[in-house]
């Protein structure tokens, strides 16, 4: 998968400090992924790049809107996410990112990719269960919703109260109380 320019940071000729960095990411970001989850999303990043002489400082903060379908009813609503990454890049020997707080990438690199990090930081910003908030407080109007009460069995006053008891129980009970 070739890296989207946008995302490419060249850090050689930054100084020491930090660098604020913004993105727009769109329903286009994830196409490129190939992730079809998403309906619609608007989302801001704010990526702070603190260069020091030796090692990077990544903090990235995103918050916004992706559009989904709820798990419950199919319907779609758009669910806010918030998360946040801290990120520390050191230069080594060799591309290392199997620890997830630390990415260590060659000496002469010149700059860092940070597509991938943007991507999972919002995949993981989003609930697991995805419900509809018209479905939690009720006010959702929905065919399906509709259909599925209509379709659900209804307990008469009659079913409750009357205990269906196999006759083959009573005779087993007998058994304890004949002690």
């Amino acid at each position: 998968m070739k890296p989207l320019k946008a995302f490419t940071i060249p850090f050689v000729g930054l100084k020491e400090g930090k660098h604020h960095f913004e993105y727009d990411i769109e329903q286009s970001f994830f196409e490129y992924f190939e992730y079809e989850e998403f309906n619609d999303s608007n989302i801001k990043v704010n990526l702070v790049l603190n260069k020091k002489t030796t090692l990077l400082e990544l903090n990235f903060k995103i918050s916004g809107t992706v559009n989904v379908n709820c798990d419950l009813t199919n319907e779609p609503y758009h669910q806010s996410i918030e998360n946040e990454l801290d990120l520390v890049v050191k230069f080594g020997d060799e591309y290392n990112d199997d620890n997830i707080d630390i990415l260590i990438i060659p000496h002469g690199e010149y700059e860092i990719n940070v597509q991938q990090y943007i991507y999972e930081l919002i995949v993981l910003g989003v609930p697991n269960k995805l419900i509809h908030p018209g479905v939690e407080d009720g006010t959702l109007d929905s065919e399906i919703l509709k259909k599925l009460e209509e379709l659900s069995p209804k307990l008469t006053e009659d079913q409750n109260n009357k205990e269906d008891i196999d006759p083959r129980w009573n005779t087993l009970k007998k058994l304890l109380t004949d002690k």
